[in-house]
């Protein structure tokens, strides 16, 4: 009877600390857009488990076409143009900076193996992801469009 207890226990702790991490994605991407050639909502991104965060896995879990075009990105590198204060930078632009180095921060908090992978062309589909204490496939996602 005791192990019963043991892994509900454990379980209602794992729930929990995913929970919280969704809540906190949830509350760090809300009004924060990712700017390229158009503005887009920066979304969570909740996946399954995976063995590892490879350019193969984020195809599936995305349910992105295999024949894609898919390139991997650096993780600071990608934040770097996100959370740079400008001489030029008023008040909002500090404030959404300052919103981005704090997601940047939960994510490495929370996530290991982090990393950007920008998938299609023209108009892509940007993943930020790493894996959860439960090895799940987890981070931010949202569109840019280059040409």
């Amino acid at each position: 009877m005791e192990n019963l207890s043991e892994k509900v226990s454990e379980q209602q702790n794992k729930d929990s600390g995913e929970d919280k991490l969704k809540n906190q994605l949830k509350k760090a991407t809300e009004n924060l857009f990712f700017i390229s050639e158009t503005d887009a909502e920066i979304t969570p991104f909740f996946g399954r488990q995976a063995q590892a965060v490879t350019k193969e896995e984020i195809l599936m879990q995305s349910e992105s076409v295999a024949n894609v075009v898919i390139e991997e990105k650096d993780f600071a590198g990608f934040f770097k143009r996100l959370t740079e204060i400008q001489d030029w930078f008023g008040d909002e632009e500090k404030a959404t900076a300052q919103k981005f180095a704090e997601l940047k921060d939960l994510l490495e908090r929370n996530l290991r193996d982090l990393k950007v992978f920008k998938i299609g062309k023209i108009q892509i589909d940007v993943y930020v992801v790493g894996l959860d204490a439960e090895n799940n496939l987890s981070g931010i996602k949202t569109k840019a469009v280059e040409t």
